[in-house]
């Protein structure tokens, strides 16, 4: 091989290098090029949103007010309206100059008794450390169950007539699979130290003495829902035996019966019954990042609703 031929290699060799870097430059040029267009597009997504607001705390608003706390989907320790998060904004709000009433802003099915029984003791407090500042919950679509049982330690409940209000009362559910197992052949093989350990196994038999236990235990939850809304209604409530029912009534059957004391949205309590207009939102903000991924969430649910030809509702 004669150095000309030596030469060629070399020179064919260093293009096809060459080009190999400018392949990749190019395609890590794209590659940021796409990932910046991703996050503009997120950004833009939260920017348009309605609930993404930027919320006011002490200090940030000057002149009298009226302080918003948002109660908004299911109850639960894992769930944007957990007992913390709420809990800090109603701080947040009766610490906050300028404040003349505080507005609890309730569109929720319920969840957690023990989520909804720590707020229920919050207010309470809060209530009696700053009596100069009522405290009023407004319902939304839905008040319901846990959402009630928060309600209750308002000084007022107001809803639209359209409202679905109540729940007073206690659930727990699951699926038991033990037919089915029978008849696909399949064995159930559970080994535990204590002979109740895995009374709520789905795939075991139902024995009569675990669901009375459970029975009790609901019982004794159901009990104390109801002392909370007597003690938050108190002769408001009227003497009706489904008050405690666990049924839900429309808002102007609840007010009738007690459930509530009038109707209402946040704007015209704010306006009408605490005279102050101007409105704050007190709730704690959400991470960019839990915002995200509710959004799709929401929007994955509603694909699949419309894939499905089903609606999506608040009851359960």
């Amino acid at each position: 091989m004669d150095n000309s031929d030596e030469r060629w290699e070399r020179e064919v060799l260093r293009d096809i290098a060459a080009e190999g870097i400018k392949e990749r430059r190019r395609a890590r040029r794209w590659g940021i090029f796409f990932k910046s267009l991703l996050f503009i597009y997120l950004f833009a997504l939260l920017a348009m949103s309605p609930s993404c607001q930027w919320r006011g705390f002490g200090g940030t608003t000057t002149g009298a007010h009226t302080a918003v706390v948002d109660v908004s989907g299911e109850i639960g320790a894992d769930s944007p309206a957990n007992a913390d998060r709420i809990i800090k904004g109603l701080e947040n709000a009766f610490a906050a100059d300028g404040v003349k009433g505080v507005i609890l802003n309730i569109n929720s099915p319920g969840g957690s008794p023990v989520q909804a029984d720590r707020v229920n003791r919050a207010i309470t407090r809060l209530r009696k450390a700053h009596p100069d500042i009522p405290l009023y919950a407004v319902a939304g679509d839905i008040c319901a169950s846990g959402a009630y049982y928060i309600a209750v330690a308002a000084d007022r409940i107001y809803a639209n007539p359209a409202s679905i209000v109540g729940s007073v009362g206690v659930l727990m559910n699951g699926f038991g699979f033990v037919d089915a197992m029978d008849k696909l052949g399949i064995t159930r093989r559970l080994y535990t130290a204590g002979k109740n350990k895995a009374f709520l196994d789905p795939f075991s038999p139902v024995k009569e003495r675990h669901v009375e236990h459970i029975h009790q235990m609901l019982d004794q939850i159901h009990q104390q829902f109801i002392e909370r809304v007597k003690e938050g209604r108190g002769d408001r409530l009227a003497d009706d035996d489904q008050l405690f029912s666990g049924l839900v009534w429309t808002g102007s059957r609840a007010r009738e019966l007690g459930l509530i004391d009038n109707y209402g949205s946040v704007d015209s309590v704010a306006r009408d019954v605490i005279g102050a207009e101007q409105t704050v939102n007190y709730t704690p903000a959400r991470s960019l990042l839990e915002r995200l991924a509710e959004r799709a969430g929401a929007s994955a649910a509603t694909t699949f609703g419309k894939i499905m030809g089903v609606g999506l509702t608040p009851l359960r």
